[in-house]
């Protein structure tokens, strides 16, 4: 235990620690290991931006519900190997600089965080399951990246991956039915959800905050909102996620939902205001701040990434008009499912590049600067290797994709290109 881990925040961030240690010991989790550099916590101080990263935690091979779909017992790995080229010029397959490895060991996460850092990526969000009242794919996160020996040199934040499980990772046919695993949730395991996620990962000193208060993320909030029984029960329920995170010790909540179609229209909360409408729902269940998880979801994914990009980048300063409450820039990578297709998906991005990539970064940087937003960018993604959408270097482009990234933010988050 690294009493480095608590050194900032004061009296207030000293009790915190004490019931982060309290609270991990009764849940059986256990600390961030020792860092060998600067503590996120102290790096947060000198940051002048924030770049996020998605982490799609299917690279770890001892979960037994995943070993259902990938016989092989190297995960998605398993169909990235074994991708064909569906025309000319297609890159496929894309293969792993590092080759496939497993990120539940924390030797390979401790590369892998090291690597980010040094190209400025400073936050890991990590796509986090919950299906069947049980975690699924956490040990990833569990394993790999808490037990790295430098996880404290990165932070992290969870976005809860609440979307249905099955077919859309079951390209052999695996599974006995299309959906095995439901994403909508009932309020008492809503609550099983909120007591885990403050007490194995809140607690954590590198956990992601803005303006003290925890973000957590919800991928499909209409999802949420269905299975918890309407907008009322949603507020009721987030009531006591921030009841609880205070009790743990903080100010508050930053509740951060991703923006797309699964979003409700309702009516305003002002007396005889029937006008529906998206941001109506995000005020009355108190969201904080909204931002992407993929290009995808509100730009078709077909054709040239230079134009993909433009459609994306030109959505934001509507929305900024639509919701009241900040919108974070998003950028992608790229979008190409094929790895999961048995014929090849025209809905296909092509001739993208480091350079095309790197000026949506800059699209986003301008973003943040003149809106006076606090200054956080999100990215898919860091190992999004079955949707075309990797950070991560590969044989074909190498590192290109994160000097990109250290070019727009620079390694140490205060911009100004190539430090």
């Amino acid at each position: 235990m690294n009493n480095a881990c608590f050194a900032s925040g004061g009296i207030g961030g000293m009790k915190r620690a004490v019931t982060a240690l309290i609270i991990l010991h009764l849940a059986g989790g256990s600390l961030c290991a020792v860092s060998t550099g600067s503590p996120a916590g102290e790096q947060a101080k000198t940051r002048h931006y924030d770049v996020a990263a998605y982490v799609w935690p299917a690279y770890q091979f001892k979960d037994e519900r995943w070993n259902q779909i990938f016989k092989q017992g190297i995960g998605e790995w398993e169909i990235i190997r074994e991708c064909k080229p569906g025309f000319p010029g297609h890159e496929q397959p894309n293969v792993p600089l590092w080759g496939y490895e497993d990120e539940s060991e924390p030797k390979v996460m401790e590369k892998k965080i090291a690597t980010a850092v040094k190209y400025g990526v400073n936050v890991f969000i990590y796509d986090w399951y919950w299906y069947d009242n049980q975690p699924f794919l956490e040990k990833g996160i569990n394993d790999g990246f808490l037990k790295a020996k430098n996880c404290q040199d990165i932070q992290f934040y969870l976005m809860w991956a609440n979307h249905d499980g099955g077919s859309g990772w079951d390209k052999k046919k695996a599974l006995p039915k299309p959906v095995v695993w439901p994403g909508a949730v009932d309020r008492a395991t809503f609550d099983t959800v909120v007591d885990r996620v403050i007490s194995r990962y809140m607690s954590q000193p590198n956990y992601y905050k803005i303006d003290g208060k925890p973000v957590f993320s919800i991928y499909e909030l209409g999802t949420l909102i269905k299975g918890l029984g309407g907008v009322e029960q949603t507020r009721d329920a987030l009531a006591s996620f921030r009841s609880k995170v205070k009790a743990a010790g903080f100010p508050d909540l930053h509740f951060q939902t991703i923006l797309w179609g699964e979003i409700p229209a309702s009516v305003s909360q002002v007396p005889g205001d029937k006008t529906q409408s998206r941001n109506n729902t995000m005020t009355a269940l108190g969201i904080d701040s909204l931002t992407s998880y993929q290009w995808c979801h509100t730009i078709s994914p077909k054709g040239p990434y230079s134009g993909w990009a433009d459609r994306a980048v030109g959505q934001w300063a509507g929305w900024a008009k639509e919701f009241s409450m900040p919108y974070f820039p998003h950028v992608s990578v790229g979008w190409d499912t094929n790895p999961r297709r048995n014929a090849y998906d025209p809905a296909t991005i092509v001739e993208r590049s480091p350079e095309r990539f790197q000026a949506a970064l800059e699209s986003a940087r301008q973003h943040v600067d003149q809106r006076g937003l606090h200054k956080l960018i999100t990215i898919n993604a860091w190992n999004e290797w079955s949707e075309g959408s990797n950070l991560e270097p590969d044989e074909r482009y190498g590192f290109k994709f994160l000097e990109a990234v250290k070019n727009v933010f620079g390694a140490d988050g205060l911009g100004g290109g190539k430090n």
